[in-house]
């Protein structure tokens, strides 16, 4: 009897569990994840805001590493050779403390760290360039749907805390992944650090945002890390240390504090110190307590928001961070000094950006200092009263938003290959002008002038002007003879499921992404449009080329972007490329080659409906080229030819494309 009564409970749970629950008894997955994270890096202490909770997008299927879509922490310390126990963010007991933490002696804090931050980075890209990010895809020469060895393919980033006992840490495209370095500190002149302690750079906010985005933008652009002009590896850097630096001013108590400190003076290199020094005094701790300070509260402090690895460059022996907003003052001749080295060419590149950016925020906020003098206050005193503070904090805060995204948007608009500063400075001026055409706020006015007095001019320019800096439209191919205007994107091809050849235009797709078929077809348009339009493009025509010589498309995006008129606008970003084998002497071939490539960077618009509600099919709007052929393809060949030669390219296995391709693990040694 009591079976039977066990048995029919049970049927009636089953019953109820059975039924579809009403919505109200569904509880929501939550949006986002609260994690613990140092906003700068250890050495900052309790500097305001350095351990802040940090909101990043839920991920229901996240496993113990963390191992998500697109991030695994893999925790294997190389120097000890053994795995640390992986951290579960799913685990209750770290769900209700918002994460674990911040710690320097737990690889689990550790592990939630990098993907924590990894995760913020690549969330600040999506929301700036309208898209989800992918990382780097094994090269499909032309004519081929998949890769030579599909193990090239990165789709999950792996994350190494503790890969190597170095002063080091780098994206690798062999490990997929990025390798973070642990080191002890010097002995002498070793900053916020213990003489000799270890210092981890998985643990720096800054360091971990710039190799992040390096995958980025390998993802983004494909032959970026081919250095082909002295500007190529400087840019790969400076945008790198342009997104840490930018992400230090959505931190607002450390920006609300910064401002307090500076008097809204956020370019200062240092902060009032919280206590005056007593005039005639003498300092009794030297350098380190600074000039004239008995105290170490009467010490000056370094602004932590221009500065990059503040602990990574102390530890080093440096006395400062390994890299600063304004490191470079303004000079016209600077980009002839140093031409070969990456970081400092690219430290030009990164004052000029931020130079516009403090220039921008100054206009932005001249009305507010206007009505606290207006007041009868004194701008001699450096603090300032906490409701002007947080007015300035959100203008500096919106402000850096605004210029990061532009940066981040100007991507788009860069050349395939070969790219110098010139070429974004264009890229940025073109990017400003088709999004936000009227510039109220100055931007593009600041950033000229902040490139031109330090020396950066495109090449193609006629005038340094906003006109002539934009890049031109292409023309209306029903309208004009230009020879620079192109037909509409379309082309015949074999159709994917009939396997009969028809002519297809280019699929957009929905704002989840491309199927697999579609993007099959669009790679089979894309190949079929470069060579029917060759000659417009900058590419060689000739009939006769080998299939490996006919230009492809290494990328092709998605873009979806809110107009400032409301409207939704729709993109396809494509890179177009063609490569020629090119001997180092010509009269000697056998002395090895280079790759020279040619390449094109086409904005298409999505097809729409005119007044009439005729269909307006794909159209290119900008065509950004670097030509294989012509007087500027034999300008560029030269060039790449003196700049191999000059660094070295030209010595070891040059026949392989991969002889060419940065080795970050080696540019970033001991910097």
């Amino acid at each position: 009897m009591a079976d039977k009564k066990n048995g029919s409970a049970a049927a009636r749970k089953k019953a109820v569990a059975s039924k579809a629950q009403p919505p109200w008894m569904k509880i929501p997955e939550p949006a986002t994840r609260k994690l613990r994270v140092y906003a700068l890096d250890p050495s900052a202490g309790n500097f305001v805001g350095n351990v802040m909770s940090m909101s990043i997008r839920w991920e229901r299927n996240l496993k113990p590493g963390p191992v998500g879509r697109r991030f695994a922490v893999i925790d294997y310390d190389g120097a000890n050779r053994c795995y640390y126990p992986p951290v579960d963010l799913n685990d209750y007991r770290i769900l209700a403390r918002n994460g674990l933490d911040p710690s320097e002696s737990d690889p689990r804090f550790h592990q939630q760290m990098v993907y924590a931050v990894a995760s913020q980075t690549v969330e600040k890209f999506e929301a700036a360039l309208g898209r989800t990010i992918h990382w780097r895809r094994a090269d499909r020469p032309a004519g081929q749907e998949k890769p030579t060895d599909p193990a090239d393919d990165i789709w999950v980033l792996k994350l190494y805390p503790h890969a190597m006992v170095q002063a080091n840490a780098f994206y690798s495209r062999e490990a997929q992944g990025i390798l973070f370095g642990y080191f002890r500190a010097a002995e002498k002149n070793q900053g916020n650090n213990l003489p000799g302690q270890r210092v981890f750079t998985c643990l720096s906010h800054d360091i971990i945002a710039h190799e992040v985005t390096h995958a980025v933008i390998d993802g983004i652009r494909t032959f970026f890390t081919e250095p082909t002009n002295p500007d190529v590896l400087a840019f790969h850097e400076a945008f790198a240390d342009l997104t840490a630096l930018f992400l230090h001013f959505s931190h607002k108590d450390a920006l609300l504090d910064t401002i307090r400190k500076t008097g809204g003076r956020l370019y200062s290199f240092e902060l009032t110190p919280d206590a005056a020094p007593v005039e005639g005094s003498a300092s009794l701790g030297g350098a380190s307590t600074g000039t004239g300070a008995r105290l170490r509260a009467e010490a000056p402090v370094r602004n932590p928001l221009v500065e990059l690895a503040q602990q990574f460059g102390q530890a080093s022996g440096m006395g400062h961070g390994l890299r600063a907003a304004l490191e470079e003052r303004p000079d016209p001749g600077a980009m002839g000094k140093r031409v070969n080295d990456p970081h400092y060419r690219g430290s030009i590149l990164v004052a000029a950006v931020f130079d516009a950016y403090f220039s921008t925020y100054l206009q932005a906020s001249a009305d507010l200092f206007r009505i606290y003098r207006a007041g009868g206050a004194s701008m001699a005193s450096p603090e300032l009263p906490t409701s002007l503070a947080t007015l300035l904090t959100e203008t500096a805060s919106k402000t850096a938003d605004e210029f990061f995204q532009l940066c981040a948007r100007a991507l788009d608009y860069c050349p395939p290959i070969d790219v110098t500063f010139g070429d974004f400075l264009r890229a940025l001026i073109t990017a400003s002008v088709d999004l936000r055409p009227e510039d109220d706020r100055g931007v593009r006015q600041a950033l000229m002038q902040a490139f031109r007095v330090r020396g950066i001019y495109p090449d193609s320019a006629s005038f340094f002007s906003e006109g002539a800096l934009c890049w031109t439209r292409v023309p209306d191919w029903t309208r004009s003879p230009d020879p620079e205007a192109l037909p509409p994107v379309a082309a015949e091809v074999e159709d994917p499921d009939s396997g009969e050849r028809a002519q297809h235009e280019l699929q957009f797709g929905l704002p989840g992404g491309l199927t697999r078929e579609q993007k099959n077809l669009n790679g089979a348009i894309l190949r079929a449009y470069a060579k029917q339009n060759a000659a417009r493009l900058g590419f060689d025509d000739d009939p006769g080329l080998a299939p490996e010589r006919l230009p492809y498309a290494p990328s092709f995006h998605q873009v979806f972007r809110m107009a400032p008129d409301g409207r939704t606008r729709i993109d396809m970003v494509v890179e177009l490329v063609q490569t020629r084998r090119v001997p180092f002497d010509k009269d000697y071939p056998e002395g090895g080659s280079f790759p020279l490539r040619g390449g094109v960077t086409l904005i298409i618009a999505a097809p729409d409906r005119d007044h009439y509600g005729h269909h307006i099919p794909p159209k290119v709007r900008f065509a950004v080229r670097k030509p294989l052929t012509g007087a500027e393809g034999e300008m560029r060949e030269a060039r790449q030819r003196r700049y191999a030669l000059a660094t070295g390219l030209a010595n070891g296995d040059t026949g392989k494309d991969s002889h060419f391709q940065v080795d970050f693990g080696l540019l970033h040694q001991g910097v």
